[in-house]
């Protein structure tokens, strides 16, 4: 499959791509900052953060919501605001948010990491009614890719520096079962980092210096790899016309002048056709 850059945004740690009414919105982690892209017309717009910025969801009421190092806000694009809503980890300064998503039920689930890449201190969090809970997974460095399939009764949760990607059974009331060792990445092959859910079920894992990314059946079993021009590939979204676009985030960070040398492109933004559509 062809993988197209369709944005230059040299960002440092590009992330959290999400396709909200016919635009895609990303950030970058380490630059601070919000991005939006039109597609149909290249337009783009961004906004500065008031700390590392993970990821902005949508909300019901229009605005959105924001994962940054100081915890939940909500964001007005409209006035560029943001709003501190909660702060799930007071006692973890060194943490910072990571990477979220939302499920079929409205609910927000959204991991937290060490800012040093070290200690195991990130936890992963569902927010709903109201509250925002441990979901009471075991600690790790750093957490990535919740995905959740479509009837939300399956959360896949991610420990990227143990390369291993975790199948929980979800309850009704969102409560979380007994993890299950579902894909685990072997050497050479990068770090899994963000995932999605497909509307066939299968799951897209963006391979962080591993320079492409993955799709692997409900089975676990790998389907397909999508290789690109760039070693670090940190998320896709499906969107576009019927949501059968894959757009991916990519970063510079770790990358010497050498390596930038011979990945012009990293940081920039990425298309390609999956030949299958995502989920609203």
């Amino acid at each position: 499959m062809s993988v197209e850059p369709v944005l230059r945004v040299a960002a440092t740690l590009g992330e959290g791509p999400v396709w909200v009414d016919g635009q895609l919105w990303f950030v970058d982690i380490k630059g601070k900052r919000v991005h939006r892209f039109d597609s149909a017309d290249g337009a783009t717009r961004h906004w500065d953060a008031p700390d590392q910025v993970g990821w902005v969801l949508p909300a019901a009421a229009g605005d959105m919501i924001a994962g940054i190092k100081t915890g939940l806000h909500r964001f007005d694009p409209q006035r560029g605001n943001f709003v501190l809503l909660h702060d799930p980890e007071p006692d973890f300064p060194g943490n910072r948010l990571n990477d979220a998503a939302t499920d079929s039920e409205g609910r927000l689930w959204f991991g937290s990491m060490d800012d040093s890449e070290a200690h195991k201190s990130g936890r992963l969090y569902r927010c709903d009614g109201g509250a925002c809970r441990d979901t009471g997974l075991p600690p790790v460095a750093i957490t990535n890719g919740p995905a959740i399939s479509a009837d939300a009764r399956t959360l896949y949760h991610t420990d990227t520096l143990a390369k291993t990607i975790w199948r929980v059974a979800v309850g009704g009331n969102g409560d979380l079962g007994v993890p299950e060792r579902h894909i685990v990445i072997e050497d050479d092959a990068g770090y899994p980092d963000g995932s999605v859910i497909d509307a066939e079920g299968c799951l897209w894992v963006a391979l962080y210096g591993g320079w492409g990314v993955r799709r692997y059946d409900p089975a676990g079993e790998l389907m397909q790899f999508i290789r690109f021009p760039v070693s670090n590939v940190t998320k896709i979204a499906l969107g576009g016309d019927g949501l059968k676009t894959a757009y991916a985030t990519t970063a510079r960070k770790g990358l010497d002048w050498a390596a930038l040398a011979g990945q012009p492109l990293a940081g920039d933004l990425f298309a390609f056709d999956p030949g299958v559509a995502g989920l609203p």
